[in-house]
Protein backbone atom coordinates (compact mmCIF):
# COMPACT_ATOMS: atom_id res chain seq x y z
CA UNK A 1 0.00 0.00 0.00
CA UNK A 2 2.98 2.14 1.13
CA UNK A 3 4.31 1.56 -2.23
CA UNK A 4 0.96 2.13 -4.56
CA UNK A 5 0.39 6.03 -2.12
CA UNK A 6 4.19 6.54 -3.21
CA UNK A 7 4.13 5.81 -6.73
CA UNK A 8 0.05 7.31 -7.24
CA UNK A 9 1.84 10.78 -5.57
CA UNK A 10 5.15 10.93 -7.69
CA UNK A 11 2.50 10.57 -10.62
CA UNK A 12 0.42 13.45 -9.17
CA UNK A 13 3.42 15.50 -8.88
CA UNK A 14 4.99 15.09 -12.50
CA UNK A 15 1.69 15.44 -13.62
CA UNK A 16 1.47 19.49 -11.71
CA UNK A 17 4.63 19.23 -13.51
CA UNK A 18 4.25 18.89 -16.73
CA UNK A 19 0.66 21.09 -16.77
CA UNK A 20 2.30 23.93 -14.24
CA UNK A 21 1.26 27.02 -16.43
CA UNK A 22 -2.53 25.36 -17.21
CA UNK A 23 -3.01 23.92 -13.34
CA UNK A 24 -2.16 27.97 -12.32
CA UNK A 25 -4.72 29.65 -14.59
CA UNK A 26 -7.11 26.80 -13.81
CA UNK A 27 -7.14 26.46 -10.32
CA UNK A 28 -6.97 30.32 -9.78
CA UNK A 29 -9.96 31.00 -12.43
CA UNK A 30 -11.68 29.01 -10.26
CA UNK A 31 -10.58 30.62 -7.11
CA UNK A 32 -11.41 34.57 -8.55
CA UNK A 33 -15.06 32.90 -9.86
CA UNK A 34 -15.95 31.55 -6.20
CA UNK A 35 -14.53 34.29 -4.42
CA UNK A 36 -16.42 36.71 -6.64
CA UNK A 37 -19.48 34.77 -6.15
CA UNK A 38 -19.15 35.07 -2.03
CA UNK A 39 -17.12 38.26 -1.17
CA UNK A 40 -18.18 41.31 -3.61
CA UNK A 41 -16.49 44.42 -2.95
CA UNK A 42 -18.25 47.58 -2.74
CA UNK A 43 -20.37 47.15 -5.97
CA UNK A 44 -20.56 45.17 -8.88
CA UNK A 45 -18.32 46.62 -11.28
CA UNK A 46 -15.66 47.46 -9.01
CA UNK A 47 -15.89 43.42 -7.92
CA UNK A 48 -15.24 42.11 -11.12
CA UNK A 49 -11.95 44.47 -11.80
CA UNK A 50 -10.95 43.40 -8.63
CA UNK A 51 -11.13 39.95 -9.22
CA UNK A 52 -11.41 39.04 -13.01
CA UNK A 53 -8.63 41.87 -13.99
CA UNK A 54 -6.49 42.59 -10.60
CA UNK A 55 -5.52 38.89 -9.46
CA UNK A 56 -5.31 37.30 -12.87
CA UNK A 57 -2.99 39.70 -13.64
CA UNK A 58 -1.44 39.77 -9.84
CA UNK A 59 -1.15 36.00 -10.90
CA UNK A 60 0.23 36.16 -14.24
CA UNK A 61 3.08 38.42 -13.44
CA UNK A 62 3.87 36.48 -9.68
CA UNK A 63 3.35 33.25 -10.55
CA UNK A 64 3.34 32.72 -14.11
CA UNK A 65 6.38 35.18 -14.41
CA UNK A 66 4.85 36.35 -17.85
CA UNK A 67 3.71 39.52 -19.26
CA UNK A 68 -0.08 40.38 -19.07
CA UNK A 69 0.27 42.05 -22.54
CA UNK A 70 0.43 38.25 -23.71
CA UNK A 71 -2.68 37.59 -22.55
CA UNK A 72 -5.08 39.16 -24.75
CA UNK A 73 -4.23 42.36 -23.97
CA UNK A 74 -1.95 43.46 -27.28
CA UNK A 75 -4.79 44.96 -30.03
CA UNK A 76 -3.56 41.65 -32.08
CA UNK A 77 -4.35 41.18 -35.85
CA UNK A 78 -7.32 44.33 -36.13
CA UNK A 79 -7.58 43.44 -40.28
CA UNK A 80 -9.48 39.83 -38.69
CA UNK A 81 -11.25 40.55 -35.71
CA UNK A 82 -12.58 44.24 -36.87
CA UNK A 83 -14.59 42.43 -39.41
CA UNK A 84 -15.64 39.65 -37.67
CA UNK A 85 -16.99 42.69 -34.45
CA UNK A 86 -18.10 44.96 -37.18
CA UNK A 87 -20.57 41.76 -38.17
CA UNK A 88 -21.21 39.99 -35.76
CA UNK A 89 -22.76 43.33 -33.89
CA UNK A 90 -24.53 43.89 -37.37
CA UNK A 91 -26.52 40.85 -37.05
CA UNK A 92 -27.07 40.96 -33.48
CA UNK A 93 -28.99 44.27 -33.17
CA UNK A 94 -32.36 42.84 -34.64
CA UNK A 95 -32.21 40.06 -33.13
CA UNK A 96 -31.63 41.77 -29.68
CA UNK A 97 -34.47 44.46 -30.20
CA UNK A 98 -36.62 41.26 -30.93
CA UNK A 99 -35.62 39.61 -27.74
CA UNK A 100 -35.75 42.61 -25.68
CA UNK A 101 -39.89 42.49 -26.14
CA UNK A 102 -39.93 38.89 -24.58
CA UNK A 103 -41.68 39.08 -20.54
CA UNK A 104 -38.89 36.98 -19.42
CA UNK A 105 -36.10 39.87 -20.45
CA UNK A 106 -38.50 42.81 -19.97
CA UNK A 107 -38.61 41.47 -16.30
CA UNK A 108 -35.03 40.44 -15.73
CA UNK A 109 -33.91 43.81 -17.30
CA UNK A 110 -36.40 46.01 -16.43
CA UNK A 111 -34.39 49.01 -14.36
CA UNK A 112 -36.21 51.61 -12.37
CA UNK A 113 -34.80 55.41 -12.73
CA UNK A 114 -32.67 53.85 -15.66
CA UNK A 115 -29.91 55.93 -16.27
CA UNK A 116 -28.00 54.90 -19.76
CA UNK A 117 -25.00 56.99 -19.26
CA UNK A 118 -24.50 55.31 -15.34
CA UNK A 119 -25.35 52.16 -16.52
CA UNK A 120 -22.44 52.24 -19.60
CA UNK A 121 -19.69 53.74 -17.06
CA UNK A 122 -20.28 50.58 -15.13
CA UNK A 123 -20.82 48.10 -17.97
CA UNK A 124 -17.34 49.74 -19.36
CA UNK A 125 -15.40 48.78 -16.29
CA UNK A 126 -17.27 45.30 -15.68
CA UNK A 127 -17.73 43.92 -19.24
CA UNK A 128 -13.54 44.98 -19.45
CA UNK A 129 -12.86 42.49 -16.31
CA UNK A 130 -15.02 39.74 -17.32
CA UNK A 131 -13.93 39.42 -20.61
CA UNK A 132 -10.44 39.56 -19.87
CA UNK A 133 -11.04 37.12 -18.04
CA UNK A 134 -12.64 34.63 -20.17
CA UNK A 135 -11.40 35.73 -23.27
CA UNK A 136 -7.75 36.69 -22.03
CA UNK A 137 -6.61 35.09 -18.48
CA UNK A 138 -8.12 31.55 -19.43
CA UNK A 139 -8.18 31.67 -23.08
CA UNK A 140 -4.15 32.83 -23.76
CA UNK A 141 -3.38 31.16 -20.34
CA UNK A 142 -4.49 28.00 -22.36
CA UNK A 143 -3.70 28.39 -25.46
CA UNK A 144 -0.32 27.38 -26.05
CA UNK A 145 -0.63 23.86 -24.50
CA UNK A 146 -4.39 23.38 -25.60
CA UNK A 147 -4.60 25.25 -28.75
CA UNK A 148 -8.02 25.65 -30.16
CA UNK A 149 -9.19 23.71 -27.14
CA UNK A 150 -9.04 26.58 -25.14
CA UNK A 151 -11.90 27.99 -26.82
CA UNK A 152 -14.13 25.28 -25.22
CA UNK A 153 -12.73 25.17 -22.11
CA UNK A 154 -12.87 29.14 -21.12
CA UNK A 155 -16.32 28.55 -22.58
CA UNK A 156 -17.68 26.77 -19.78
CA UNK A 157 -17.42 28.93 -17.30
CA UNK A 158 -18.16 31.34 -19.53
CA UNK A 159 -21.79 29.88 -19.36
CA UNK A 160 -22.05 28.78 -15.60
CA UNK A 161 -21.71 32.15 -14.36
CA UNK A 162 -24.80 33.21 -16.51
CA UNK A 163 -27.04 30.43 -14.60
CA UNK A 164 -29.99 32.38 -12.65
CA UNK A 165 -30.52 34.94 -15.34
CA UNK A 166 -33.16 34.21 -18.68
CA UNK A 167 -33.05 30.33 -19.36
CA UNK A 168 -32.95 31.74 -23.22
CA UNK A 169 -29.72 34.12 -22.58
CA UNK A 170 -28.19 30.87 -20.92
CA UNK A 171 -28.52 28.83 -23.13
CA UNK A 172 -26.98 31.51 -25.77
CA UNK A 173 -24.14 31.58 -24.08
CA UNK A 174 -22.90 28.62 -24.86
CA UNK A 175 -22.60 29.77 -28.80
CA UNK A 176 -21.39 33.12 -27.46
CA UNK A 177 -19.16 31.73 -25.26
CA UNK A 178 -17.19 29.47 -28.37
CA UNK A 179 -17.96 32.55 -30.72
CA UNK A 180 -16.26 35.29 -28.32
CA UNK A 181 -13.47 32.67 -27.49
CA UNK A 182 -13.10 31.79 -31.52
CA UNK A 183 -12.31 35.58 -32.29
CA UNK A 184 -10.48 36.67 -29.73
CA UNK A 185 -8.27 33.52 -30.49
CA UNK A 186 -7.98 34.47 -34.29
CA UNK A 187 -7.70 37.71 -33.73
CA UNK A 188 -4.66 37.40 -31.13
CA UNK A 189 -6.73 39.69 -28.97
CA UNK A 190 -9.47 39.98 -26.07
CA UNK A 191 -10.70 43.54 -27.81
CA UNK A 192 -13.20 42.01 -29.78
CA UNK A 193 -14.71 40.22 -27.24
CA UNK A 194 -15.20 43.20 -25.00
CA UNK A 195 -16.54 45.68 -27.79
CA UNK A 196 -19.19 42.82 -28.87
CA UNK A 197 -20.36 41.50 -25.59
CA UNK A 198 -20.59 45.85 -24.65
CA UNK A 199 -22.82 46.48 -27.59
CA UNK A 200 -24.89 43.72 -26.73
CA UNK A 201 -25.34 44.44 -23.07
CA UNK A 202 -25.90 48.21 -24.10
CA UNK A 203 -28.46 47.59 -26.69
CA UNK A 204 -30.23 45.34 -25.49
CA UNK A 205 -30.96 47.11 -21.94
CA UNK A 206 -31.21 50.23 -23.91
CA UNK A 207 -33.94 48.37 -25.54
CA UNK A 208 -35.65 46.77 -22.65
CA UNK A 209 -35.96 50.19 -20.74
CA UNK A 210 -36.02 53.26 -23.74
CA UNK A 211 -38.36 51.47 -26.12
Amino acid sequence: MKLFIKHELEAIRLFLQRNRNEAVVIGFAMLFLTLRSYNGIWNGWFSDLFYYAALPVLTIVVLLRRNPLDFGLRWGDFKIWGRYAALVCLIAAPVLFAASLSQPFQKYYSLENFDFIGYSLAQFASLFASEYFFRGFLLFGLRSKLKEASILVQTIPFVLVHLGKPELETLSTILTGVLFGYIAYRGKSFWPAYFIHLFINLFFVASVNLF
